[in-house]
């Protein structure tokens, strides 16, 4: 691959904070016959990542879309197509990002490519003068969350995370209920997770498919030989691409227990785990984990595959639980009475995309920011940590740092293969 200097992307971006003029969020009673924004008047966005998950993403903005990438060429030509189709007009079309935030036509970008680019695809595109849609979970480890708010907040870039339950009016209700005191004093909150879902069987080694970029699409994580099993959907059981269903859905059901929490801005103190792992499994990541999660106020929150998907909260007053769809409390009463005026009231939004996209307008912080997205995927990363290594993991939410553990310390960060750099 003709590799890109990091001083010359940059150089030939016009990275400069604030080098594109913001644009203008058209309603739909001001779109024409055909639904379409005059091309000056709309958020032109880029897709980076157009298979699986990147294509309900891509469809929200089906419209607005101008630039498409991957690094599978079938995928690419089937969104460039699709988008075509959709617009009537031209799509560009790429299998490396960086030329993507060089075209000076796209004013944001939606990534939602394996974990482990996240952290230097949406760090480029703030670079770059982009806002980003990046998919959950943000990261592949801790450090890579931070890198990314500081530059989310060094170029003023709108950074929205796609754990798009905080747009869903159940979860806001219920995290309210919590916060509100319904439940009385919480003392412990269950968190469900899925079960693996690998793709298999397993398949030998082999040369990668003439449409695939492989070595793009490995990018920052270690040389290996191609796996038809370890790519595209399958990225997530692999620990150079992913946390499995920790990360997975952790970062879905996690991030609802940190909202209702209020700890959006913290985290646990101590986190032990145990996991189990089927020996002749085609993939690395446990079949099972069970994490405990203390926090300072004395709330313990358990994540295991043993609980119902979603999340459970249990307090001396009683108890709520809330999934996709569904939500429900004992007593009943817990949910049949309304909220007072003089309540604590959540962040609101109920389209997370079009929260984005208001968001670039307004300047205001999405209800997913960055930072919020980062301290999620943290959780998620230290019951890893926790069960990678085998021992609690002691962790200071304030200074973001594992104490007393320099072998545990170091799994926050993973070396970056040549030429790639976190900054």
């Amino acid at each position: 691959m003709n590799q890109i200097s990091r001083r010359g992307f940059l150089i030939g971006s016009g990275a400069a904070a604030g080098a594109l003029a913001l644009p203008t969020i058209i309603t739909s009673e001001a779109l024409g016959a055909e639904g379409v924004a005059p091309a000056s008047e709309r958020i032109r966005i880029g897709c980076i990542g157009v298979g699986n998950q990147g294509l309900p993403n891509m469809n929200h903005h089906l419209k607005n879309v101008v630039a498409v990438c991957d690094v599978d060429r079938n995928r690419l030509m089937a969104a460039k197509a699709k988008v075509e189709a959709a617009t009537g007009g031209s799509c560009e079309a790429y299998t490396d990002y960086r030329k993507l935030l060089e075209n000076k036509a796209v004013d944001a970008v939606v990534i939602t490519t394996p974990d482990h680019w996240h952290a230097l695809q949406t760090i480029h595109a703030c670079e770059a003068g982009k806002d980003v849609y990046c998919e959950k979970p943000l990261t592949l480890r801790v450090r890579e969350g931070q890198a990314m708010v500081r530059a989310a907040r060094r170029h003023n870039r709108i950074v929205q995370t796609g754990s798009q339950q905080r747009s869903d009016a159940k979860f806001r209700l219920a995290c309210e209920l919590v916060r509100n005191g319904r439940l009385g004093k919480i003392h412990t909150v269950k968190v469900g997770i899925a079960k693996n879902n690998f793709k298999g069987p397993a398949v030998a080694d082999s040369t990668p498919p003439p449409e695939l970029d492989y070595d793009l699409w490995l990018g920052p994580a270690p040389l290996k030989p191609y796996n038809e099993k370890h790519v595209h959907y399958n990225f997530r059981f692999f620990w150079d691409y992913s946390g499995g269903q920790m990360t997975n859905w952790g970062a879905h059901h996690l991030d609802i227990a940190q909202w209702a929490l209020g700890m959006d801005e913290s985290g646990p103190v101590s986190i032990e785990g145990q996991a189990k792992y089927t020996p002749e499994a085609p993939y690395e990541v446990p079949d099972w984990q069970s994490i405990t999660y203390r926090y300072a106020n004395g709330v313990t929150v358990l994540c295991s595959q043993d609980f119902k998907m979603g999340t459970l909260f249990e307090g001396d007053k009683g108890s709520l639980f809330i999934t996709r769809g569904k939500i429900e409390a004992t007593p009943a009463e817990i949910l049949t009475e309304p909220l007072k005026e003089t309540d604590v009231r959540l962040y609101a939004s109920s389209n997370h995309a079009a929260n984005w996209l208001e968001c670039i307008k307004t300047r205001k912080l999405p209800i997913c920011d960055v930072a919020i997205g980062h301290r999620s995927a943290t959780v998620c990363h230290l019951g890893n940590i926790a069960i990678r290594s085998g021992r609690k993991v002691t962790w200071d939410p304030e200074k973001e740092e594992i104490v007393g553990d320099s072998e545990q310390a170091a799994m926050l960060i993973y070396p970056y293969r040549a030429p790639w750099k976190l900054g």
